[in-house]
């Protein structure tokens, strides 16, 4: 699949043309969304990832296979960026959350070693809320072992409740368990 970046964006004004269908993904800083990305796209370095949370501070907008765009969003939680640019990262997303026609789902990411905390289950209530379909992935699984990951998985699940609409997949950057199921969930939302 060809893959290209196509622009940051930090308000509407820089968004690319709402010509093709969007798979937003957003997660709390540190939580290996843009490893996550890298491995969806097949593609090492197409998405910066670091140690430091809170490295990405745009709307990331990157062309996969001339279908659809993929929408690396700002992560939410601990990054380590002065209050007032955290808190303009709150208003560019939920601009784009809001205003994107093309807005397909959003690809919600939780670390499988943690208990989905108070941004986690705003964020889930919110989409729900505005009816945006979301993917449940929870990444990080090759820290655990496959029984430990099965009811991590479960647990995650359960704390959910309505919030989860689907199952989550369980991902691996390193590993790379989840992609398939990841993309097949992606497909199935863009054909319809």
């Amino acid at each position: 699949m060809e893959v290209s970046f196509i622009t940051s964006a930090f308000q509407e004004s820089h968004y690319p043309p709402p010509d093709r269908p969007e798979i937003a993904f957003a997660g709390r800083s540190n939580v290996g969304k843009s490893s996550l990305i890298n491995v969806i796209l097949g593609r090492k370095k197409m998405a910066r990832t670091s140690s430091t949370p809170g490295r990405t501070q745009a709307i990331n907008f990157f062309l996969a296979g001339e279908r659809m765009y993929l929408v690396d969003l700002p992560g939410y939680g601990f990054a380590r960026v002065p209050f007032q640019v955290r808190k303009s990262w709150g208003s560019m997303v939920e601009t784009y959350l809001m205003k994107r026609p093309n807005l397909k789902a959003v690809v919600v990411i939780l670390d499988i070693r943690r208990d989905p905390g108070r941004g986690d289950m705003d964020l889930l209530g919110w989409l729900n809320k505005y009816g945006i379909d979301t993917i449940l992935v929870l990444t990080k699984a090759d820290k655990l072992s496959r029984q430990k990951s099965t009811a991590r998985a479960k647990l995650i699940r359960e704390a959910l409740g309505e919030l989860a609409s689907d199952s989550p997949t369980v991902f691996s950057a390193k590993t790379r368990e989840g992609r398939d199921e990841i993309w097949e969930k992606i497909e199935r939302i863009i054909a319809v």
